[in-house]
C-alpha cells in the first residue's frame, strides 16, 4: 500500500473528516536535502474535521501526528499541515 493511502486511512479512521486532501509534494524537492529517492518524502495535508475544531493550533497538530502514528511519521521528511 502506498504512503498516500496509509496517511488517508489513518486520518479517516481517527477523525470525521469534512474535507481531506493528501498531497505528495516530493517532486518539488527532488535532489534536495531529505529527498530519499522514494518519491514519498514530502507531504501536505489539508484537513477539516469536527474533532479538531475547538483545539489550539498546537493541539490540532499534535492530534494529526498522533493519528498518523510513528509508523507513518517516521517515513516522512516533511509534513505541511493546513487544518481548517
Amino acid at each position: 500500500m502506498g504512503l498516500e493511502k496509509k496517511i488517508r486511512g489513518a486520518l479517516e479512521s481517527a477523525f470525521t473528516t469534512k474535507h481531506l486532501e493528501v498531497i505528495n509534494e516530493s517532486h518539488l524537492h527532488a535532489g534536495h536535502a531529505g529527498d530519499d529517492g522514494s518519491g514519498e518524502s514530502h507531504w501536505r495535508i489539508v484537513i477539516e474535521a469536527e474533532e479538531l475544531g475547538g483545539m489550539s493550533r498546537l493541539a490540532r497538530h499534535r492530534a494529526v501526528h498522533a493519528a498518523l502514528g510513528p509508523q507513518i511519521i517516521n517515513q516522512l521528511h516533511a509534513l505541511a499541515l493546513d487544518i481548517r
